[in-house]
């Protein structure tokens, strides 16, 4: 009998390469506040943490002033920085390969809801996803193990041993392990394999490919 029967995505950096979009909103928002803007890899940073948290840890924003920073980076990404984005290598052949496996898939990301939603239908990944859960606009679903208990809950999800996380970033290993979870790592999006080990991450896969095979070996 296999080991998991639900599988979570992350999004960002895990099955789409958004750097262009997010790094382009950022700019925005230093631009808008009179902060010089640094060369785009020094942005990476804000690609899977809740953008709040970023502000504020990466530019020493106040709380109000994140928040209004978080308003003004929409203001870019919902007109043109949604789409600035790419699908990564293997990630629709193995979403297809897992749902047609009979595995549950979920999107749990920290990206607002209506904004994931349009990425999935947009790059033709909805489909794939019988739920798909992201952060609301209010500020009180933001935080990865937040959104992971939130996608637990719109799934049915009783036993978190049943459910793998699958993510880029230290925060989606937190946010799993916050709620009982494995997650597995991946070094194909923003956060790197140190990163990823440190965070006790339970297996961690350079592509697709071995994502795949850890999963189906469990």
């Amino acid at each position: 009998m296999k080991k998991y029967d639900y599988i979570l995505f992350d999004l960002d950096g895990t099955l789409t390469d958004p750097g262009e979009g997010i790094t382009n909103s950022v700019a925005y928002v230093l631009e808008k506040n009179g902060i010089p803007v640094p060369p785009r890899q020094e942005l990476y940073k804000f690609i899977g943490p809740p953008l709040k948290e970023s502000f504020e840890e990466y530019y020493g924003f106040s709380p109000e002033d994140a928040y209004q920073g978080v308003i003004t980076y929409r203001e870019y990404f919902d007109r043109q920085g949604i789409f600035e984005n790419k699908v990564l290598d293997g990630a629709i052949e193995g979403l297809d390969r897992l749902r047609r496996d009979g595995y549950i898939l979920v999107l749990a990301t920290s990206k607002p809801e209506g904004a994931a939603l349009r990425i999935l239908e947009k790059f033709e990944l909805k489909r794939y996803f019988h739920f798909a859960c992201g952060a609301d606009l209010e500020g009180i679903c933001t935080k990865k193990e937040d959104v992971i208990r939130y996608a637990m809950k719109t799934a049915g999800i009783t036993d978190p041993t049943r459910a793998i996380m699958v993510g880029d970033r230290k925060h989606d290993v937190d946010g799993a392990k916050a709620n009982g979870m494995e997650c597995v790592g991946v070094t194909f999006g923003y956060g790197s394999r140190e990163e990823l080990e440190n965070a006790g991450a339970a297996f961690i896969a350079n592509s697709f490919d071995e994502l795949l095979s850890f999963i189906e070996k469990n």
